[in-house]
């Protein structure tokens, strides 16, 4: 019965003929190094469904997990770096960001939206990890400035979605000031009586944990996310002791009183959703 023989043996397709799968399909979790279908992700909202780890994602992906029917208006969208010290190391700074430009799309590290969610008004910036490492500079504290700006003006509430390794080195002094001025406008959002929501992801890390992603009404996170200001290298090189096991994870942080709770990304929407009517009411 040859329905269940090989009847030629050997691969008789010819490398023109063959169908390779599209790229982005498939991918595997980091953590269980299981396969991960693109479609099964998006339906579980970035998180892997056999070990509920939460993937890494940017702007697009969390704008669609967050915005009603993913409708928002882009706001200060082409706002782009200068180059104020000609920085260069082993490529010139400008170099960096047209490569960065190419290979993400995106125009800094940040995008900034105006959106519903559940039927509430919200502006949400986001900080994208795959553009120079998620690294804040002067691009970055201008559209989260100018965010609360825009919150204040029209009395919305702002979420911060902090994805980051740090201060942009190619800026110096430059990017430092984005932690005063982002710090001084988040002030007046208090001044003014309007929420702020800080969600802390997997990256935040350097200046950004010591302004911005601090200083919310309310600190939250997702799960195993790496939470603190230096490297746990520098740290346990500095106090010459062991650090305690799972030092920096979201966990860590909020029993030790740094963040108000943690959130599954399937359940995010909710439980913002809940928050912001709270706060109308």
């Amino acid at each position: 019965m040859a329905w269940f023989k090989r009847e030629k043996k050997g691969i008789i397709t010819s490398t023109r003929e063959k169908k390779e799968a599209p790229d982005g399909i498939w991918n595997k979790c980091p953590q269980c190094k299981k396969p991960l279908h693109y479609a099964e992700q998006v339906e579980n909202k970035y998180v892997c469904h056999y070990c509920s780890y939460h993937l890494r994602i940017g702007s697009k992906e969390y704008f669609s997990v967050l915005f009603d029917n993913n409708e928002f208006t882009e706001l200060f969208e082409n706002l782009r770096s200068g180059d104020p010290l000609n920085f260069k190391d082993t490529k010139t700074y400008k170099e960096r960001l047209e490569d960065s430009y190419a290979k993400t799309g995106l125009k800094d590290a940040i995008r900034a939206a105006h959106g519903k969610l559940n039927g509430l008004d919200l502006v949400v910036a986001c900080m994208d990890f795959n553009f120079i490492g998620g690294s804040m500079g002067s691009v970055v504290g201008e559209k989260i400035a100018r965010s609360i700006d825009y919150c204040i003006e029209k009395k919305i509430p702002f979420l911060l979605i902090s994805k980051s390794g740090g201060a942009r080195m190619m800026e110096a002094a430059f990017s430092l000031m984005q932690m005063a001025k982002t710090s001084a406008k988040l002030a007046l959002l208090s001044k003014a009586k309007i929420p702020y929501i800080s969600l802390l992801t997997d990256p935040t890390t350097g200046g950004v944990t010591a302004s911005y992603a601090m200083l919310g009404d309310i600190n939250i996170a997702e799960p195993g996310a790496l939470i603190g200001f230096a490297g746990p290298r520098v740290i346990k090189e500095t106090i010459k002791k062991d650090l305690p096991k799972g030092f920096q994870t979201s966990e860590f942080v909020l029993e030790h009183g740094f963040l108000d709770f943690i959130t599954d990304r399937r359940e995010m929407k909710e439980k913002l959703g809940t928050f912001l009517a709270l706060m109308n009411s």
